[in-house]
């Protein structure tokens, strides 16, 4: 069974919260390029997943 956006966006967004606590070379006004990639897929998937409840709701 494919994943939904949803499960895809809870995904992203916690390897993106686990990652920014645990290294040591992002911070709020930088990202580590792995960081920076994490950070990226979350707001992708967040915009995504917003812009689908928006829609359903409308």
């Amino acid at each position: 069974m494919a994943e939904s956006l949803y499960d895809r966006y809870m995904r992203a967004t916690s390897a993106n919260r686990t990652h920014g606590e645990t290294c040591t070379r992002c911070s709020p006004g930088a990202r580590c390029a792995d960081g920076q990639r994490l950070y990226e897929s979350f707001t992708r998937l967040q915009d995504a997943y917003l812009a689908q409840q928006k829609k359903t709701r409308g």
